[in-house]
């Protein structure tokens, strides 16, 4: 099943004007809240909007990129605790796509915008605007935020003749 959902599920840019039902979002903060971590640190936090001012703001995170974000109808920046545990980035990362996965599940759509060593304009980077903006506590640093709703647009999932076969190597890695 979860094959079913990678070979369909592709980034979705825009979304109809339409809002996430709060069940729906229940169910996706579950989903992420259960995502593996290293030796269950959990160091991941989630902040969640669907405030229309607040994700016009964030939208403004990166100069490109990110601006989608503000007709997404629910946004969820990624964020973490690197003291809790050295691998945050890789936890975030699980806890992303988890997330994403579970909404492909529910019928709907996401993108993910990439924050950490990413620019704000020439003078901040995004993950400081973004601190400051959510009034993160300052250990705390900002994986990605994920734009979540109801497809506004439709793309066909990546055909099985698209995909780099040749990144596979059994037993010893081989160069073609």
């Amino acid at each position: 099943m979860v094959l079913d959902l990678l070979k369909k599920r592709r980034s979705i840019r825009k979304y109809e004007d339409r809002p996430v039902e709060q069940e729906k979002i229940d169910q996706l903060l579950e989903a992420a809240l259960r995502s593996p971590s290293s030796r269950g640190r959990n160091p991941w936090e989630f902040v969640v909007t669907t405030d229309p001012e607040l994700r016009r703001r964030i939208a403004l995170a990166k100069e490109h990129g990110s601006a989608f974000l503000a007709e997404a109808p629910l946004v969820v920046a990624v964020v973490a605790d690197p003291e809790k545990c050295d691998v945050w980035i890789e936890d975030c990362s699980i806890a992303s796509i988890i997330l994403q996965l579970t909404a492909e599940s529910l019928g709907l759509s996401s993108c993910w915008v990439q924050i950490r060593r990413r620019d704000h304009n020439d003078e901040i980077s995004a993950e400081k605007y973004l601190k400051e903006l959510l009034d993160l506590p300052e250990r705390y640093v900002v994986e990605a935020v994920i734009g979540i709703g109801y497809p506004g647009e439709s793309k066909p999932g990546h055909p099985v003749e698209s995909l780099d076969w040749d990144k596979i190597h059994i037993s010893r890695f081989t160069q073609g």
